[in-house]
């Protein structure tokens, strides 16, 4: 299971591989805010607090955008983490603005 925190709005929702965690927070109407759905925005940064071993690994457009330390503490671009298997996982919408 997945916990999505949004800014207003938390729900608990059923993984599905390949997903993005913005696709999931989308799909189950959680309060996630984004803008490119490209990974070049950044509005739609997270804070992964637990599960990250059940993500894809940064992709390269997060690695341009985020700083190497925010990645260290489980930041993701939510439009570009994926789920690659099932495990329970917390994210927070922690966008910069």
């Amino acid at each position: 299971m997945i916990m999505l925190k949004g800014r207003k709005v938390h729900k608990e929702v059923p993984a599905e591989i390949k997903l993005t965690l913005l696709d999931l927070a989308l799909k189950h109407e959680v309060d996630w805010g984004f803008s490119c759905a490209r990974g070049t925005c950044a509005r739609c940064r997270c804070l992964v607090t637990e599960g990250k071993e059940y993500l894809n690994e940064p992709t390269d457009e997060e690695w341009d955008r985020l700083e190497p330390e925010e990645l260290e503490e489980g930041f993701r671009l939510s439009c570009q983490a994926a789920i690659k298997q099932d495990g329970s996982i917390t994210v927070i919408h922690k966008p910069y603005f």
